[in-house]
């Protein structure tokens, strides 16, 4: 008689009669019709088909879940969000739609101004409660990872208040919440016309701040004709490494300024908008490793019409990352699900690439990929089960949320009985 693997000695938790898109081929779903997970001490210890586990796993775990049919992906990773912020900018959403131009929006305290002010203005708890609900909305649709940017601040004090409710919420809350300091965000309004002077206090004074702390994980720039240079970005990147963080950049939304080649040439992460990345841009991408991380919310609440290049993506191979980009000026959205739908109907995207998107090449963009963005053996019990009939579904909605369970590390969210 064939004796049960060591593993299923002791286990907390047997998923069962569930169909598993593992994501594990960065171009097909990975599926596994009538599979089962086994899950020990918050990480994958089996997955597999069902009729393969030992015919008394389920006696050995000390829960059971049955699924009914369901699918169950790796959980959602949104590796591009500005989550924490005060206020709101409906009323500037308002204004647009009536014909004002950015200008006469910033006249009125519009814009990234308000935001600033209204981040300023509050309190760390203030921050806290508005940002909680936003983040377990994305929870509430399978989401178990998180990327959050500073950058609302835009002065020392207020970018690190910033970050501490980022990792307030990483510490309450059960997604997991990874900081990014955007500290060249944007250039605050008594810096103007000094922006090199802005640049010195980022790089003298709050760099050194967020790395005495470990507030973040990586720095972000905002680099294009409306915020910082391509110089101004090499001297923060410059920065960043000294203090051993890794880079990410704001590359080619509104003009091609070599921003994606210039994080190339600096090993980042990701390489987030892009929708004016040039071949040569692509290429150093592709060379780097470098992730190309796409965000249709901004591209649809702006009303623009230049795509980024999926195509050539593609022909390079570089991966593409989705996100929500989650913001209150220009994608004020919780829903990867939309955003799913989004870049397939709006960029091209296939319902594969765009899962692939907020799973496996999401945890790429973040450096994670390692524990977590796909359904294999060793990696983090993350996971989100859906009431559909194929994967494809998960980008083929517009609205409503068949996420009936999110689970981290092996437990759901809310705790469920088996």
């Amino acid at each position: 008689m064939t004796q049960a693997p060591v593993f299923l000695e002791f286990v907390d938790s047997l998923w069962l009669d569930a169909h598993l898109a593992t994501m594990a081929d960065p171009d097909a779903y990975g599926i596994i019709k009538h599979g089962a997970v086994v899950v020990h001490a918050g990480r994958i210890v089996w997955i597999g088909r069902q009729a393969d586990l030992p015919a008394d796993a389920h006696q050995r775990a000390t829960r059971v879940y049955r699924l009914g049919g369901a699918w169950l992906t790796p959980g959602l990773i949104d590796c591009h969000t500005h989550l924490v912020y005060a206020g709101n900018r409906a009323r500037e959403f308002e204004m647009r739609l009536a014909g004002a131009t950015y200008a006469e929006i910033a006249r009125a305290g519009g814009g990234i101004v308000s935001t600033v002010k209204a981040v300023r203005n509050a309190s760390e708890t203030d921050l806290f409660r508005p940002s909680a609900k936003r983040l377990s909305a994305m929870q509430a649709e399978g989401v178990t990872t998180v990327e959050v940017k500073s950058g609302y601040g835009l002065d020392t004090a207020s970018e690190l208040k910033m970050l501490r409710v980022a990792r307030q919420m990483d510490h309450e809350l059960p997604p997991t919440v990874i900081a990014t300091f955007l500290g060249a965000h944007a250039l605050p309004p008594e810096y103007t016309g000094r922006p090199e002077a802005y640049v010195d206090l980022v790089i003298d004074e709050m760099l050194p701040a967020v790395a005495a702390e470990g507030l973040a994980r990586a720095v972000d720039v905002f680099c294009e004709t409306i915020a910082f240079t391509p110089a101004q970005t090499e001297r923060i990147f410059i920065a960043a490494k000294r203090h051993h963080l890794a880079v990410k950049l704001h590359a080619e939304q509104l003009s091609d300024s070599q921003g994606a080649a210039l994080a190339a040439r600096f090993g980042a992460l990701s390489a987030d908008h892009l929708e004016y990345l040039s071949a040569e841009g692509a290429a150093a991408l592709a060379a780097a490793g470098t992730v190309a991380v796409l965000l249709p919310g901004a591209f649809y609440f702006l009303n623009e019409t230049r795509k980024p290049p999926v195509d050539l993506l593609r022909r390079k191979g570089i991966p593409m990352a989705v996100s929500t980009d989650c913001n209150p000026g220009t994608s004020p959205t919780t829903s990867p699900l939309l955003m799913m739908n989004m870049a397939c109907v709006n960029f091209g995207l296939t319902p594969v690439e765009a899962l692939a998107g907020f799973t496996r090449n999401a945890a790429l963009a973040l450096g994670m990929l390692t524990d977590r963005g796909t359904l294999a053996v060793g990696k983090n019990a993350d996971f989100a089960v859906w009431d559909i009939d194929e994967p494809a579904e998960l980008a083929y909605r517009m609205g409503g949320n068949p996420c009936r369970m999110t689970v981290k590390e092996g437990l759901p969210l809310p705790e469920e009985q088996p």
